[in-house]
């Protein structure tokens, strides 16, 4: 089972918030809830209460009990770019700069541990059979190779040029 939280039009750049959120992707949601806590990034901020939020919509997302966050997990976390404001700052010689204030949207997905599905194992028969390559097919397609050509001869076109020596023996 799993829920997400989306937090929208976050006030910070989403190269910032990205390296926050880079922090706790795949992690347990108590690890994550650590690193996010004592984080000295602001960023990390917003991201611990999105983080709380999605933990607190599986946990009402469940009927069966309730969910401890130690099995839990960060199953998806990204930033996606939000609106950018456009204003602009006086420059030198009445000219003007363009100030952009980006914003972004964080979407954080969490699962419970005990729904991950882990890939099946393979039999030792599959194992076998995908081990050994055929040995008929791969000597059954000679290589093929080029030769290299021997370069013809050019013939030569430059001419010495005459030295001022000889020019005046001459």
């Amino acid at each position: 089972m799993e829920a997400r939280a989306i937090n929208r039009y976050v006030g910070t750049s989403p190269r910032k918030m990205r390296l926050v959120i880079d922090l706790i992707r795949g992690k347990s949601v108590d690890q994550a809830l650590h690193i996010l806590h004592f984080s000295p990034k602001h960023a990390a901020r917003t991201a611990e209460k999105v983080l709380r939020s999605a933990v607190s919509n599986l946990q009402n997302k469940d009927e069966g009990g309730r969910l401890e966050t130690s099995d839990m997990m960060v199953k998806e976390a990204f930033v996606d770019g939000g609106m950018t404001m456009k204003r602009i700052s006086p420059a030198p010689m009445g000219r003007a700069y363009r100030i952009r204030k980006r914003s972004n949207h964080v979407t954080i997905v969490v699962q419970g541990e005990k729904h991950v599905a882990k890939p099946a194992a393979k039999s030792k028969a599959t194992k076998a059979k995908t081990a050994t390559p055929e040995p008929a097919a791969a000597e059954a397609k000679p290589k093929k190779t080029k030769k290299a050509e021997p370069a013809a001869e050019k013939p030569k076109t430059r001419t010495k040029k005459a030295s001022s020596k000889e020019k005046d023996t001459e």
